[in-house]
């Protein structure tokens, strides 16, 4: 093996019983894999190159954001500022604020300068245990700006201490080049945009926003026809600030996930149950916003739809790189367990990427994805806000030491 980690409680994640927490557990790892997890009596770990003696550390499956929009230039501070001070938002966006600055300041910056923004942003991932994470387009809305956020997008996929999942998300907004025919900027994502991404490699899965103030759910269905083509999953940003049936509709065309539903009724709980489509939940843009109306919890529960946690991390609606901010306010503002947090972030972020045979468990033939915590319980993990808990991670077998985690 390559790689032992001995004296481990580990949170497996692997049963239908809450945490499944074995103490005084091994994990053994070969060519990035998870080849042993479990009481360190069944095995000998004499004789292996690399093994790290954990001190009792808590170990769980890395954390999985399984949706942000990392890649993006400029800054809406300003705007935050004034939307407290009371400036409508349509009077800021036909100031040239909004959606569309950030286009503009993507457009204009370069593949250099959004790669080494989107890193700094993935600091504060890193530094909450994150091993994989999925970063959107849509802030480009031509073809050569959403390549060039796709191509980001991959390039930090290639760094050595993380997974990147990569979405285009073409129809995110509707450009100015086409404010008066959203069809025909529709029908020029799936004519061009989509195809070249695909062709490219560049996208893993398409995503859409399907509400009234982006694209119709008949658009949206489009979209979602040609990425099928094109061989790439699909998922949507849908039901958040209205009912438009877009969960339904994506759920039965086989979305991985569906983000928000914070307006979704019971006919679409019962459609994402039936697909086996994950709900993900978005409790930083619910903040941001303040926004009321809470997404059906206690239905998805009902029906056992699986419930993803993300970030959203983006410039105007969810600014917050923390991971466990939004498990700390999935539990006080969604009032999800803690058990329900861990796994929103391991084993259905998991599944809502399509990763559920690779990633979000520790147990054997798993990606050697791990998260070691100097914590006792998996619940501090979602109740503590801001204290340097990880010692380390391991991202397909390979150990990062987290210097902040000396206490």
């Amino acid at each position: 093996m390559d790689r032992v980690l001995t004296n481990v409680n580990m949170v497996t994640l692997a049963g239908d019983d809450g945490y499944q927490v074995i103490n005084d557990a091994m994990i053994g790892i070969q060519d990035g894999v998870i080849v042993y997890a479990g009481h360190k009596e069944h095995f000998d770990c004499h004789g292996h190159p690399d093994v790290m003696d954990c001190q009792g550390a808590l170990v769980t499956p890395g954390l999985i954001d399984c949706h942000t929009h990392l890649v993006f230039a400029g800054n809406r501070a300003s705007e935050f500022e004034q939307r407290l001070n009371g400036v409508p938002y349509e009077q800021i966006a036909k100031a040239g604020g909004g959606i569309l600055s950030t286009v503009r300041a993507t457009r204009e910056a370069s593949e250099e300068t959004l790669f080494r923004l989107a890193s700094e942003r993935l600091h504060g991932l890193k530094n909450e245990g994150v091993t994989t994470v999925e970063i959107k387009s849509g802030y480009g809305l031509t073809l050569d700006d959403e390549l060039k956020m796709l191509r980001v997008a991959r390039r930090i996929g290639e760094m050595p201490d993380i997974n990147v999942s990569t979405t285009l998300l073409a129809a995110h907004a509707l450009p100015p080049e086409y404010s008066d025919d959203p069809d025909r900027y529709i029908q020029f994502i799936c004519d061009e945009i989509l195809p070249a991404a695909a062709q490219e490699n560049l996208a893993d899965a398409v995503d859409v926003f399907c509400e009234g103030i982006g694209f119709s759910t008949q658009q949206c269905q489009r979209v979602f026809h040609a990425a099928q083509k094109h061989g790439l999953a699909i998922k949507g940003h849908t039901e958040q600030l209205s009912n438009l049936g877009g969960s339904t509709m994506a759920a039965r065309m086989g979305a991985l996930s569906v983000d928000h539903i914070e307006y979704l009724d019971n006919e679409g709980v019962a459609a994402l149950a039936a697909c086996g489509t994950v709900a993900t939940l978005l409790p930083g843009a619910f903040y941001f916003l303040r926004e009321n109306q809470m997404p059906p919890i206690d239905q998805l529960r009902e029906l056992n739809v699986p419930m993803a946690i993300a970030t959203d991390f983006n410039p105007g609606t969810s600014p917050i790189a923390s991971i466990r901010t939004m498990m700390n306010m999935a539990c006080t503002l969604f009032r999800m367990t803690p058990q329900e947090c861990l796994q929103g972030v391991t084993t259905n972020a998991a599944q809502a990427l399509g990763m559920g045979g690779l990633r979000g468990q520790i147990r054997e033939g798993m990606q050697a994805d791990l998260a070691i915590w100097t914590v006792s319980h998996p619940a501090e993990l979602s109740y503590r806000i801001g204290v340097p808990d990880l010692k380390a991670r391991v991202v397909n077998g390979e150990l990062f030491i987290h210097q902040h985690s000396e206490r």
